[in-house]
């Protein structure tokens, strides 16, 4: 990359500061425009998962390729115990690790304070409180999710119990996506992650609890209630002349769990290279190239997962655990292939069709959907 001029950047989670960084690292003067008054806003000390297991490369060898210190907590895991709609419990262990928990938020050692230590390092200037709607001479847009796809409702908490990762994949705790319990050196997230029925979350994060505590025999000290969301849908395109926008801004998120970290960071970093390349247009085709196979297979595997009883549910997850190399077996569900790309326009159509009928038919509902829905009234955003 050779060094170019000034870079524009709105939003600072991770999307925009890899690219701020990527940028920065070329010679650009860069600037950084984030509404909130400090990084990682919309969480508060949360673990989630950074996935491993979409590339066969290492996600913390990607993030060190693009220039990108790991200077935040990053816990690798290389196993995984999952209950299936029975409750029967499987572990899967892989020689690599599946994923890598790190914690979301402002605090030391999260994954957003990191980044915003190294934008600023190489001298990029972050301006907090700065709402910045648009971008006449172009930049990079990374605003987090413009729509609410999948939400999550959980608790944050302290306790006593031994580390580990625990998934439960059952309709009646997580209606069409999974309920997960995270726990390390004392701190825990325990949260519901649901693609439908998002109005009656108190009631599903009511049963995530009461399954988790009764199978683990897990205490939660001082709970604090926490709620997020999140968007996934495949762009046509994520050029607009000499704008790009990146991460869940764009839509980029795993399509099948929506583990969205690893496209926010690398479609913040091709964005900027791109940019300062001055070659604004080959993102869409560099994007294209690395995720939209994965993305359209994400979305087939979605609706075929949502078809499928809980009997087929419980093989799979049967198969997955009894693999060899359940890193490989996951790598390989998101392999695309013809009859992916086949049914990738009716999956499409099956999505867009539950987003457009999620009005709330209750007076007065304060679900997280909702509180979305009027903020994106009042703000024009979401």
């Amino acid at each position: 990359m050779k060094p170019r001029g000034e870079l524009h950047i709105v939003g600072a989670g991770p999307a925009g500061l890899a690219a701020a960084i990527t940028a920065a690292r070329a010679g650009a003067a860069v600037i950084v425009h984030e509404k909130e008054s400090d990084v990682g806003r919309r969480f508060h000390g949360d673990f989630q998962g950074l996935e491993n297991w979409t590339s066969p490369v290492d996600i913390i060898a990607e993030i060190e390729s693009m220039g990108i210190e790991v200077n935040f907590d990053h816990i690798p895991h290389q196993k995984l115990v999952c209950f299936d709609p029975s409750g029967r419990e499987l572990a899967a262990s892989s020689s690599r690790p599946l994923y890598y928990l790190v914690r979301r938020g402002a605090g030391p050692g999260t994954l957003d304070r990191g980044l915003l230590d190294q934008a600023r390092d190489l001298g990029v200037e972050v301006r907090f409180e700065d709402r910045v709607d648009r971008l006449p001479e172009g930049g990079i847009v990374a605003t987090g999710p413009r729509g609410v796809d999948a939400i999550a409702v959980g608790y944050l908490f302290e306790t006593s119990a031994a580390n580990g990762a625990w998934v439960a994949i059952d309709r009646q705790l997580a209606p069409g996506g999974y309920a997960y319990l995270l726990i390390h050196n004392g701190q825990g997230t325990l949260a519901s992650c649901m693609f439908e029925d998002f109005h009656r979350e108190a009631v599903y994060l009511e049963r995530t609890l009461s399954f988790f505590t009764s199978a683990l025999d897990v205490q939660l000290e001082n709970p604090r209630r926490f709620s997020g969301y999140g968007n996934f849908e495949l762009p046509r395109a994520a050029v607009q002349g000499r704008l790009l926008t990146v991460g869940e801004a764009a839509g980029f998120q795993d399509t099948l769990w929506g583990f969205g970290l690893r496209y926010a960071l690398t479609t913040g970093h091709m964005a900027a290279r791109a940019f300062h390349a001055e070659s604004p247009e080959s993102y869409d085709r560099i994007w294209r190239r690395r995720f939209a196979g994965q993305m359209r297979s994400g979305a087939v595997n979605r609706v075929l997962f949502g078809i499928a009883g809980d009997r087929i549910v419980s093989w799979i997850l049967g198969r997955v655990a009894a693999h060899g190399d359940p890193r490989a077996w996951l790598h390989r569900l998101y392999a695309p292939s013809l009859w992916k790309a086949a049914l990738y326009p009716i999956a499409q159509r099956r999505v867009a069709s539950r987003r457009r009928h999620r009005e709330c038919l209750m007076a007065d509902c304060d679900c997280t959907w909702c509180r979305c829905q009027r903020h994106e009234k009042l703000t024009g955003e979401v």
